[in-house]
Protein backbone atom coordinates (compact mmCIF):
# COMPACT_ATOMS: atom_id res chain seq x y z
CA UNK A 1 0.00 0.00 0.00
CA UNK A 2 0.98 3.82 -0.68
CA UNK A 3 0.02 7.08 0.99
CA UNK A 4 0.27 10.17 -0.51
CA UNK A 5 -0.34 13.73 0.79
CA UNK A 6 -0.24 16.80 -1.16
CA UNK A 7 0.37 20.27 0.69
CA UNK A 8 0.60 23.52 -0.83
CA UNK A 9 -2.33 24.62 -1.98
CA UNK A 10 -3.95 27.81 -1.11
CA UNK A 11 -5.24 31.32 -2.57
CA UNK A 12 -2.96 33.30 -5.11
CA UNK A 13 -3.75 35.92 -7.48
CA UNK A 14 -3.62 35.28 -11.40
CA UNK A 15 0.38 35.63 -12.30
CA UNK A 16 1.32 34.61 -8.70
CA UNK A 17 3.16 31.27 -7.98
CA UNK A 18 2.29 28.23 -5.85
CA UNK A 19 4.66 24.68 -5.19
CA UNK A 20 2.91 21.71 -4.43
CA UNK A 21 4.44 18.72 -2.81
CA UNK A 22 3.57 14.99 -2.41
CA UNK A 23 4.72 13.04 0.03
CA UNK A 24 4.77 9.42 -0.36
CA UNK A 25 5.20 6.49 1.93
CA UNK A 26 4.52 2.83 2.13
CA UNK A 27 5.61 0.70 -0.41
CA UNK A 28 8.20 1.78 -2.69
CA UNK A 29 7.40 3.37 -5.66
CA UNK A 30 10.84 3.93 -7.29
CA UNK A 31 9.98 2.38 -10.27
CA UNK A 32 6.70 4.02 -10.24
CA UNK A 33 5.57 6.97 -12.81
CA UNK A 34 3.95 10.09 -10.58
CA UNK A 35 1.46 12.38 -11.75
CA UNK A 36 -0.73 15.39 -10.82
CA UNK A 37 -3.45 15.88 -11.94
CA UNK A 38 -6.40 18.30 -11.06
CA UNK A 39 -10.47 18.58 -10.71
CA UNK A 40 -12.13 22.08 -11.04
CA UNK A 41 -15.84 21.96 -10.04
CA UNK A 42 -18.27 20.27 -11.89
CA UNK A 43 -15.47 19.07 -14.12
CA UNK A 44 -13.94 16.06 -14.86
CA UNK A 45 -10.14 14.73 -13.24
CA UNK A 46 -7.75 15.96 -15.89
CA UNK A 47 -4.30 14.87 -16.21
CA UNK A 48 -1.61 18.14 -15.46
CA UNK A 49 1.61 16.42 -15.58
CA UNK A 50 3.50 13.35 -15.09
CA UNK A 51 7.51 12.30 -14.01
CA UNK A 52 8.38 9.09 -15.61
CA UNK A 53 11.04 6.52 -13.89
CA UNK A 54 13.19 6.34 -16.49
CA UNK A 55 15.36 9.15 -17.45
CA UNK A 56 13.16 11.92 -15.89
CA UNK A 57 11.00 12.11 -18.96
CA UNK A 58 8.33 14.05 -18.59
CA UNK A 59 4.35 14.70 -19.74
CA UNK A 60 2.25 18.02 -19.73
CA UNK A 61 -0.88 18.96 -20.49
CA UNK A 62 -0.93 21.52 -23.00
CA UNK A 63 -2.79 23.96 -20.67
CA UNK A 64 -0.05 24.18 -18.35
CA UNK A 65 2.44 23.36 -20.85
CA UNK A 66 5.69 26.31 -20.04
CA UNK A 67 4.08 27.68 -16.87
CA UNK A 68 4.18 24.47 -14.59
CA UNK A 69 7.51 22.11 -13.90
CA UNK A 70 7.36 18.39 -12.13
CA UNK A 71 10.28 17.26 -9.95
CA UNK A 72 11.25 14.96 -7.58
CA UNK A 73 13.11 14.50 -4.76
CA UNK A 74 14.09 10.99 -4.38
CA UNK A 75 15.67 11.76 -1.00
CA UNK A 76 12.55 12.96 0.47
CA UNK A 77 10.14 10.75 -1.58
CA UNK A 78 8.87 14.07 -2.40
CA UNK A 79 6.83 15.01 -6.01
CA UNK A 80 6.42 18.49 -6.37
CA UNK A 81 4.74 20.53 -8.80
CA UNK A 82 5.69 24.47 -9.37
CA UNK A 83 3.15 26.11 -10.83
CA UNK A 84 3.72 29.91 -12.36
CA UNK A 85 2.28 32.36 -14.36
CA UNK A 86 -1.49 30.86 -12.63
CA UNK A 87 -4.33 31.99 -14.41
CA UNK A 88 -8.23 31.48 -13.20
CA UNK A 89 -8.85 28.48 -14.96
CA UNK A 90 -6.13 26.61 -12.76
CA UNK A 91 -8.52 27.27 -10.07
CA UNK A 92 -9.32 23.24 -8.70
CA UNK A 93 -8.42 20.68 -6.29
CA UNK A 94 -4.61 18.89 -7.25
CA UNK A 95 -3.87 15.67 -6.60
CA UNK A 96 -0.74 13.56 -6.97
CA UNK A 97 -0.93 10.06 -8.00
CA UNK A 98 1.58 7.22 -8.65
CA UNK A 99 1.44 4.68 -11.59
CA UNK A 100 1.57 1.11 -12.34
CA UNK A 101 3.81 2.22 -15.57
CA UNK A 102 7.09 3.28 -15.28
CA UNK A 103 6.48 6.02 -18.16
CA UNK A 104 5.04 9.33 -18.16
CA UNK A 105 1.24 8.36 -18.89
CA UNK A 106 -1.55 10.98 -18.60
CA UNK A 107 -4.13 8.36 -18.34
CA UNK A 108 -5.63 8.18 -15.05
CA UNK A 109 -6.71 4.63 -15.70
CA UNK A 110 -2.74 3.80 -15.60
CA UNK A 111 -2.97 4.92 -12.08
CA UNK A 112 -3.07 3.15 -9.10
CA UNK A 113 -2.95 5.24 -5.45
CA UNK A 114 -3.73 8.79 -5.42
CA UNK A 115 -3.76 11.38 -2.71
CA UNK A 116 -6.57 13.43 -1.07
CA UNK A 117 -5.99 16.19 -2.69
CA UNK A 118 -4.92 19.91 -1.84
CA UNK A 119 -7.14 23.05 -3.36
CA UNK A 120 -5.62 25.78 -5.46
CA UNK A 121 -7.72 28.77 -5.59
CA UNK A 122 -6.56 31.19 -8.76
CA UNK A 123 -8.80 34.85 -8.22
CA UNK A 124 -8.36 37.19 -11.01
Amino acid sequence: QVQLVESGGGLVQAGGSLTLSCVASGRTVSRSAMGWFRQAPGKEREFVAALGWIGGSTNYANSVKGRFTISKDPAKSTLNLQMNMLKPEDTAVYFCATSRSWSPTPSAALYDYWGQGTKVTVSS
